[in-house]
């Protein structure tokens, strides 16, 4: 189901990009309503799996995959200036979070915890 597609799309430098940002969604069973708040914001948010969710806006795109228990797992590319503008979006939608961000070799670079 596709939720948003009103957004605008990821720019091309970072379709290209390895994945750079990882992360957990703590408290979070279900990815639909994460999904809805992205759509909300402004993003494109699409149904990737069963249960799964890719939401897309020029600096970011990302997977929301809800696994066992109660959180849900994002990871994508994000352009590294904009990590601190992605966290605190997820603070906005009242979600707490773990963040990962790596550079080109893999090396992490960036974390946060809330």
């Amino acid at each position: 189901m596709d939720l948003s597609d009103e957004g605008e799309a990821l720019a091309p430098a970072l379709a290209e990009a390895a994945n750079n940002v990882v992360g957990i969604l703590h408290g979070c069973k279900d990815a639909s309503p994460i999904a809805e708040r992205f759509a909300r914001a402004g993003w494109n948010s699409t149904s990737s799996s069963w249960h799964g969710y890719e939401v897309e806006t020029t600096w970011c795109r990302v997977e929301l995959d809800p696994v066992d228990g109660p959180d849900v797992l994002l990871n994508g590319v994000i352009a590294p200036e904009r990590f601190d503008a992605l966290s605190a979006l997820l603070a906005r939608f009242g979600l707490r979070h773990s963040l990962e961000l790596y550079d080109e070799n893999h090396n992490l670079i960036r974390e946060i915890h809330t």
